[in-house]
């Protein structure tokens, strides 16, 4: 196979994780720890009704709850495509940072 059906072939077998810019998005939400699981769910549901709206492009990954935060893990083309999210779904979205590196126990024996 030439190097460019390498490469296509190679694109082909990657994960949207893998080929979209993955972000993480800081919600200043007082109070988010005590939300109900009632609360989260319905939370969780207006998240996921947006989603489906504005199709493949983006993608909740995971969210973390924290006593007056929730960070969460999104895979999206752009920022603006996170913002239009979170209008949509009348969330906040305080900060918007891409992530540029994932690291974890086992990056400390990776080769360099």
């Amino acid at each position: 196979m030439n190097p460019v059906g390498q490469a296509a072939l190679a694109r082909e077998s990657l994960t949207l994780e893998e080929v979209m810019p993955k972000f993480v998005i800081e919600r200043d939400m007082p109070g988010a720890g005590a939300l109900s699981p009632a609360q989260l769910k319905e939370a969780s549901r207006a998240s996921r009704d947006v989603l489906e709206q504005m199709g493949p492009q983006i993608e909740w990954v995971e969210s973390f709850v924290t006593d007056d935060r929730i960070y969460c893990v999104y895979t999206a083309p752009d920022e603006a495509t996170i913002r239009r999210h979170a209008e949509a779904a009348h969330l906040p979205a305080d900060r918007i940072s891409e992530v540029r590196a994932v690291i974890n126990p086992s990056t400390a024996d990776a080769a360099a």
